[in-house]
């Protein structure tokens, strides 16, 4: 327990229900901003601009991302659902603030990157992402350590990603804001 805790009175975390809910809402809330914004058929306008794009050669197939985001999001529900779950604390309640940082970033940057072309302030945001997720990562370590560990993927995806994004605002000079 450290210091600033030690004063207080502990308090339980979420409820079982409460932490569910709370992680439900801000995950499909994310969600449903990704999928607004998805180059795919439903999206011709988006679709035809990203596929017009100049790539790297690294850049994965579209079924990838299509697999590995879901995947990432519901490593982080899980380790949301746990910080939620914890005793109230200064750590906890700061892992909690990064955790909801970082989930709000993801429908963020989609927003930025596919439906407003920003692929400067996109690039810019996945570095920002891939920090806050280390720092996430850190703090949660310290509060509850398989949540810690259910984020580590986020970040190494983040990383690749900033890369990409970074690669493909370089290549496509005229074609973002």
């Amino acid at each position: 327990m450290e210091p600033a805790d030690a004063a207080a009175a502990p308090r339980s975390g979420w409820s079982p229900a409460a932490a569910l809910g709370l992680v439900g809402l801000l995950l499909g809330a994310s969600a449903v901003l990704g999928r607004r914004n998805a180059p795919d058929r439903t999206h011709p306008t988006i679709r035809r601009w990203y596929q017009r794009l100049d790539k790297p050669e690294f850049t994965p197939p579209d079924a990838v991302f299509g697999a590995v985001w879901p995947a990432l999001e519901v490593a982080l529900a899980i380790g949301g659902y746990r910080l939620l779950r914890r005793p109230a604390s200064v750590r906890r309640d700061a892992a909690v603030a990064l955790w909801l940082g970082n989930t709000a970033m993801i429908g963020g940057w989609s927003e930025l990157f596919f439906r407003r072309k920003r692929l400067g302030a996109s690039a810019v945001a996945s570095g920002a992402m891939l920090a806050s997720g280390a720092v996430l990562v850190a703090t949660a370590a310290r509060v509850d350590r398989t949540a810690a560990v259910t984020a580590v993927p986020y970040v190494g995806w983040l990383a690749f990603a900033t890369l990409l994004a970074e690669r493909i605002r370089r290549d496509n000079p005229a074609r973002g804001r």
